[in-house]
């Protein structure tokens, strides 16, 4: 297939791409390359994917709107991957518009460019941030997602928002990914693990938010690709189960799905530093502050529609995962 893919020298973009291409498909890739982190990392990237025949790169923001329609025009994707996002629940409180144009405008490039360009599935990146203040676990796509706790969150959910419109209105195939806490070689500096292992090495304290009373359904990368994956290649229906007069928000009477991905292990932040030390070999000194605003104490991911919708569940644990990525960042940045 002729895949365009957002976010192409992000951490999952680039993993999707690789896998996309290894099995013959087509990629044009998409990605602005901003300095939200290190733009050497995303070069980094980039440079495992060019070197593919079927690999085309374009340097752009979701949110130039002329820009996205020329590569709907000129490319003619069949299928479409959007993980392209300002992401980060933090950076939000701070640079708040950057997620209106990335996330909102953006999305709405996306799917106009779907719209117009007869597009036969679009797989769009959500988050489990989505569930914001439920504290019913595991989380699940019945549940109702009406209380975000940072903007970031709220962009999230209006995707899932913006999707369910076009799909109705238009019959595009669109199916939401939720994705939770994902980890693995290549993985975000500002991520946890990313800045945990920075910290140990460079012997400081690392920070541990909530006094350490945390708990995160850590996802491993290639099981985050898996579901991606199979999921594009079962572009969504209609949920013959749909009910107007007691609407469930995990169906609809239009081409539209929503999708937990997350390990379904809900693992202590304490046992995901202790999974690294042990990668490491050594003990992190440990600077407990408290909660910050926007986070959630813990999530938790029901996988069992995913699971039913493609027969797929992610699985890998978090001591081979956070060796895995300890694995790579020694060899990436070339030190122990």
């Amino acid at each position: 297939m002729k895949i365009l893919l957002t976010g192409a020298a992000g951490f999952i973009g680039m993993h999707t791409a690789q896998r996309l291409l290894a099995r013959g498909d087509e990629v044009i890739g998409v990605d602005n390359l901003n300095d939200y982190y290190d733009v050497n990392l995303k070069l980094a990237r980039l440079a495992q994917l060019e070197p593919h025949p079927g690999f085309t790169f374009h340097k752009l923001g979701v949110e130039d709107r002329d820009a996205i329609a020329t590569r709907f025009q000129a490319d003619k994707p069949q299928r479409v991957i959007h993980l392209a996002a300002q992401a980060g629940v933090r950076y939000s409180l701070t640079n708040p518009h950057a997620y209106v144009d990335a996330n909102l405008q953006g999305f709405m490039n996306i799917l106009e460019g779907c719209r117009h360009g007869a597009v036969e599935h679009l797989v769009y990146a959500s988050s489990s941030s989505v569930y914001g203040g439920n504290t019913a676990m595991p989380f699940s796509e019945h549940q109702n997602i009406d209380h975000p706790v940072s903007l970031y969150a709220a962009t999230k959910k209006a995707n899932e928002l913006m999707a369910h419109t076009y799909s109705h209105l238009f019959r595009i195939p669109t199916t939401g990914l939720r994705f939770f806490t994902v980890y693995g070689p290549w993985g975000r500096p500002d991520m946890a693990l990313f800045r945990f292992t920075e910290a140990m090495r460079q012997g400081k304290p690392i920070e541990v938010f909530n006094n350490g009373r945390m708990v995160r359904d850590f996802t491993y990368i290639d099981d985050i690709v898996e579901g991606v994956v199979r999921v594009l290649d079962k572009p969504a229906t209609v949920s013959p189960t749909f009910d107007a007069a007691h609407p469930d928000p995990a169906t609809s009477n239009a081409p539209y799905r929503v999708f937990n991905i997350g390990n379904s292990r809900p693992t202590p932040l304490m046992d995901y530093i202790s999974a690294l030390e042990q990668a490491m070999g050594r003990e992190a000194q440990k600077n407990f502050l408290p909660m910050q605003p926007g986070d959630v104490p813990a999530t938790s991911a029901d996988t069992s529609e995913l699971n039913q919708w493609v027969g797929f569940r992610p699985d890998t644990d978090v001591e081979s995962g956070v060796r895995r990525f300890y694995e790579w960042y020694c060899a990436h940045y070339g030190a122990r």
